[in-house]
Formats: C-alpha cells, structure tokens, sequence
C-alpha cells in the first residue's frame, strides 16, 4: 500500500472521528485556526477557559511574576495529595497521635518521606504566598480594576497561616502542645471577641482533645476548602481582569475611540 494511500486512509479516519457525535459532544468547535475558532475554543474549554484569550507580553516574562503563584497552586496540590495519604494513618486522638506520627515514620513505605513532603511543602507554601504577595504589591497589581482580586490574595494568605497552625498541632508532640499553647493564649487578649475567640480554638480551658479535633477539622476539612474556593474566585478573577500581571487591556470603546480619532487625525493631515 502506498504513501498516498495510507494518508489518505487517515485523512477519511480522522475526518470521521472529527465529524462523530461523540467528538462533538466532546470539543463543540473546530480547529482554532482563527481568531473566532480560538476564542471559541477557550470560551468552550473548563481548563482553557481559567486563561484569558490575550494576555501582554510582561505576564509571560518569568522574571515578572517568578511563577510565584503557579508554586503556590502547585506545592497547594502537594499538600493535598500528601494529605490524603497521611489521614489514612492519622487517628485525632490525644492517645494514639504521637504514636501514628512515629508509625508513620518508621513502619509505612514511603510513609517518612511523605511526611517531610508535606511538611516542607507547608513551609514553602508560606513562603511563595507571601512573596507573591510582596511581588504584587510591588509592581501595583493591587490597583484598579484588580482591588478586589487584592482582598481575594490576602484572605487566601490567611487561610495558609491558618493551615500551617492548624497542622502544627496535629503530630501531639512537646513542641506542638506548647506552641499552640502559646498561640492560642494570645487570643483573649483581643478586644471583645478575645474569650470567645479562644474557646472556639480550644474547646476548653486548655489545649487538650477537643482542641486536637478542632484543629484536625479545620486542617483537613473547613481550610482546604475554603482556599480551593478563593482559588477559584482568584483565578476567575484574573482572567477576567485581563491576565497575571500588567495592565489590562483596553476596553473595545476606547480601542474604537483611538482608531476614529487617528482616521479624523489622518484626514486633517
């Protein structure tokens, strides 16, 4: 069988596929070959779709942005991921959490490895957030129309703090117990909701089970999902306001606005 043949013969196999109901149901658009078919085919796409169709030419520099959102987001699914494998050896429990960290360590494969991964991707997650932080407000990424992605950033900030802290407490070891101690008796001394504050923390009068529930709750539980939705409202919001960095683009009056005032300046030339 010829060269021609065998091309053709895929040529009428693709088109087929292409042309299926399945396909269809699958990629609503063509091809983007053009500029129509591209916009479609990001509008169409839920993963494409988190991209603008334009962005300018400083968001794809990686010394602009050093991709400190991206390792953000990443080291975000290391910690999942690494989480989920951890709970199925954890028990929350005063008694046996010290005991299951050891375990871990030193009875379940990859189980010690595991645990440094999760640990120094907390740590480096504190780290990437806060200078993506600062890189954002260095370069002014803050400003209108992005003041309000602003507040979506720091409570994403604080609901990493939050996770670290929480997470903190979970191996039951000394220096656990007596960090949270400390961390939580700073708590009353905030004005009006200090006491109340606390107990929502403690359970108690004292770090102790309850505690060690709460915080096991909070950690696996009501902060990753609340820093998966701000993720999404974080991302939302970025293609909406035209990329990652540097300004957006213009609206289509104002683009049609300068082209009419450029044909009224050439005719008068």
């Amino acid at each position: 069988m010829s060269s021609v043949t065998k091309k053709s013969l895929l040529d009428t196999a693709t088109q087929k596929l292409v042309e299926s109901q399945v396909w269809r149901s699958i990629f609503r658009h063509g091809y983007p070959d053009t500029p129509l078919n591209q916009s479609l085919v990001m509008m169409g796409n839920v993963f494409l779709h988190l991209h603008p169709v334009k962005v300018s030419r400083s968001a794809m520099r990686v010394t602009y942005t050093w991709c400190l959102g991206g390792l953000s987001f990443f080291l975000f699914l290391v910690l999942t991921l690494t989480g989920v494998f951890l709970m199925f050896y954890y028990i929350p429990d005063t008694r046996q959490a010290y005991q299951n960290i050891n375990q871990l360590s030193s009875a379940v494969s990859f189980g010690h490895l595991t645990r440094n991964m999760h640990r120094w991707a907390a740590h480096l997650m504190v780290v990437t957030v806060t200078l993506h932080m600062v890189r954002v407000f260095y370069h002014g990424a803050y400003k209108p129309p992005r003041e309000f992605n602003w507040v979506i950033g720091v409570c994403l900030w604080f609901v990493t703090l939050f996770l670290s802290f929480t997470g903190y407490l979970l191996p039951w070891d000394q220096i656990a117990i007596w960090a949270i101690t400390v961390g939580t008796n700073l708590a009353p001394y905030a004005p009006v909701l200090g006491n109340a504050v606390y107990q929502v923390l403690t359970g108690g009068q004292s770090v102790a089970q309850p505690t060690l529930i709460r915080f096991y709750v909070a950690h696996v539980i009501l902060l990753p999902l609340a820093g998966a939705l701000l993720m999404a409202v974080h991302f939302w919001r970025i293609r909406k306001d035209g990329g990652a960095a540097g300004p957006p683009p213009p609206p289509r009056r104002e683009l049609e606005a300068r082209e009419e005032s450029a044909v009224v300046g050439s005719a008068r030339s």
